[in-house]
């Protein structure tokens, strides 16, 4: 392994490493709208793009899986980052980073997020069915959500079989 692992870099490739998660602070905005992403309550996510040092950040997870699913999105991706609601504050939530691949989503919930209607994030199943439980809504996993339930021009969520 160590052998390939310098033929490698010997040839100029970059190793493809999952992305630490990076912390918000007051200053971290949103890279679709500049909004501060302390500001708001919600789960928030962050993308980790290969050509990039730096993750750009979301302020709410609809607009996270709009970048991911829309035509336009042509960049590499290492990593992406949600917030596990099943430990972070809602009103204010500070880490609790994982993997958004293998996170369980709660899609049409009562709670609100930065931009209204939003899709809970959660480490396990289980506190997503919890969640869905108290507060309404459907849990699915990463691939479930599909861009036509994260619409960003007001139909976000508008799922009429909730």
């Amino acid at each position: 392994l160590l052998a390939l692992a310098a033929a490698m870099s010997a040839c100029g490739q970059k190793q493809d490493i999952a992305a630490v998660p990076l912390e918000i602070d007051r200053s971290t905005s949103c890279e679709l709208d500049g909004m501060l992403l302390a500001d708001y309550p919600g789960p928030k996510a962050q993308i980790h793009y290969a050509d990039a040092e730096h993750p750009a950040f979301f302020c709410d997870t609809v607009e996270l899986f709009n970048t991911l699913l829309a035509g336009e999105q042509v960049r590499a991706v290492r990593a992406v980052h949600v917030q596990d609601m099943g430990k972070a504050d809602w009103n204010e939530p500070k880490g609790h980073w994982i993997d958004a691949k293998t996170a369980s989503y709660v899609l049409g919930s009562k709670r609100e997020g930065s931009m209204g209607p939003t899709i809970a994030s959660f480490a396990t199943r289980a506190d997503a069915e919890n969640f869905a439980r108290e507060y309404g809504g459907r849990v699915l996993g990463f691939g479930d959500v599909t861009l036509d339930m994260v619409d960003l021009r007001g139909g976000a969520l508008h799922d009429s079989q909730m």
